[in-house]
């Protein structure tokens, strides 16, 4: 289509309808713009029930139109966001129905570190905003757990380290979900793992692990940026098991650091947060053990000595009648002389008295004392009646005392209380130390039946050259010797000749790859 410049053509110029001016200004605007990259701001950012995201790029002098389909637009491993400097990839070409030019974008990244630095911190404000990260969201590692789930790659040296460091400290049960570690598939396949194991049901046949780790070693943000994706941070959020986060080395930190519920600098030490050292728990085991022999025995000792003191303490039972039979004696020798004197006072008294006595005035004195002594008599019966009786009472219950039987006795009674309790103490040690000595067997035979030696009576076996395991063909051509073992012996390639297993209690379970 050639352009006229003469006015005084125009009026021969051919015409042309909106539809084909349109598909020429396409067709040359495609041609010449068939691919390009363009860096700019991100703008305005639309998202529509369609799925497409349309948005613009600009600088300070222009904007561009951008539609990315729906298709592209779920792969993305960056989504575009409004003030983001980012780097657009795809092609140019128009839209005639608005008679605008635009840009189909096929990928779109962050322009540089600092576009991903300045992303990631305003992610962090807005997730920290919804209180994804408070330390009250947080939950307790369990202290022992029996089932741990690790979520990393299968093939890198990072499960290698977990699982070694686990086997030094205190061997548990590992369940290994493979995720990718970077690139676009990182973070849906993390958020994916984390939720596989949440689903998981509690005692099933594949049973539900109680703490997670999720682990990756260091690298680039670039690599890392999966970690900072939002929907493996609300993963980590919506997790009801304990997660430690052990992403990149200790100088690299990513989202998913913020709401875990530990961070980890390295996936060993990850390991070393999880469980604790088996050696250590024996020792403390053992000392407790100790300290309560010692407790024990320092008891019995003490109530014993106790028992000695209050022995000394109690007086004899002839240390307590003594000095009353001494004073009954002392007044025993007392009456006669005293009844004398008394009986001698009153005979002169009466020879004094019968002197100025006339028989009727005698008579009649009689009579009234012996009326007196009549009504004294009548009230004194009941009343020394009661004496006696409070007195024999008072007897009745001090005579048991003062009998050396009674003290006896109660001395009896006193070491068979001690005995009997000495007795309870003793049972109450001993079952609590039989408890502990049972739960430490269980675990002994956990281990045992976790061996590899246990896994060869399954119908596996070790391949060993040259004194190493064998896991390939290569490695097996390069040995002298080839050496099979079996769950009853070994069996020598070379010499054709079996040999017994040196069974070792404690070997490490890795000795011999059963897979």
């Amino acid at each position: 289509m050639d352009l006229i410049d003469d006015p005084e053509q125009a009026g021969n110029a051919p015409e042309f309808t909106v539809s084909e001016i349109s598909g020429a200004v396409k067709r040359s605007i495609e041609g010449e713009f068939g691919f390009v990259r363009v860096k700019g701001e991100v703008g305005r950012v639309s998202r529509p029930r369609s799925g497409h995201v349309y948005l613009d790029l600009k600088d300070d002098r222009a904007v561009l139109s951008g539609i990315i389909w729906k298709g592209r637009a779920e792969g993305l491993l960056t989504q575009p966001e409004e003030g983001m400097e980012v780097v657009a990839t795809g092609k140019l070409t128009t839209f005639p129905g608005q008679s605008k030019y635009q840009m189909i974008i096929e990928d779109i990244a962050p322009a540089g570190v600092g576009a991903l630095m300045a992303m990631l911190d305003k992610r962090k404000k807005a997730l920290e905003a919804e209180g994804l990260f408070a330390a009250e969201r947080k939950s307790a590692l369990p202290y022992l757990p029996d089932v741990i789930g690790v979520i990393t790659s299968p093939s890198g040296a990072v499960i290698r380290d977990i699982l070694h460091r686990l086997r030094d400290r205190f061997p548990r049960k590992v369940l290994v979900w493979p995720v990718a570690v970077q690139g676009q598939q990182c973070a849906p396949d993390v958020a994916r793992a984390i939720a596989g194991f949440n689903a998981m049901t509690v005692g099933g046949s594949l049973p539900r692990p109680d703490l997670l780790i999720v682990a990756r070693g260091g690298g680039s943000i670039e690599d890392l940026w999966g970690f900072n994706e939002e929907i493996v941070v609300r993963a980590v959020a919506a997790s009801g098991i304990p997660l430690i986060s052990a992403v990149g080395h200790e100088t690299d930190t990513t989202l998913i650091d913020y709401v875990s519920d530990k961070r980890a600098p390295t996936p060993t030490a990850a390991a070393e947060l999880a469980v604790p050292v088996r050696m250590e728990l024996l020792a403390w085991v053992g000392d407790q053990e100790a300290r309560l022999t010692r407790a024990l025995t320092g008891g019995i000792a003490a109530r014993g000595q106790r028992l000695r003191d209050l022995n000394r303490a109690l007086p004899k039972p002839d240390m307590l009648v003594e000095q009353a039979r001494q004073r009954l004696d002392y007044w025993d020798e007392k009456l006669d002389v005293a009844l004398r004197g008394v009986v001698q006072k009153r005979g002169l008294r009466l020879t004094q008295v019968t002197g100025s006595l006339r028989p009727a005035l005698l008579a009649a004195r009689l009579d009234r004392a012996r009326e007196q002594a009549g009504a004294q008599g009548a009230r004194l019966a009941p009343a020394l009646g009661r004496v006696v009786r409070e007195r024999l009472r008072e007897f009745t219950r001090l005579a048991p005392r003062l009998r050396a039987d009674g003290v006896t006795q109660m001395m009896t009674q006193r070491a068979e209380a001690l005995d009997n309790w000495t007795g309870r103490l003793a049972r109450a040690g001993t079952a609590q130390e039989h408890g502990r000595r049972t739960r430490l067997d269980a675990l002994d035979r956990l281990r045992e039946t976790l061996g590899y030696r246990e896994t060869l009576k399954r119908g596996y076996a070790v391949v060993r050259g040259d004194g190493d395991v064998v896991t390939g063909v290569k490695a097996a051509t390069q040995a002298s010797t080839i050496e099979i073992e079996f769950a009853d012996g070994r069996y020598d390639l070379s010499g054709k000749t079996p040999k017994p297993i040196k069974a070792k209690k404690d070997a490490p379970p890795d000795q011999g790859n059963l897979f």
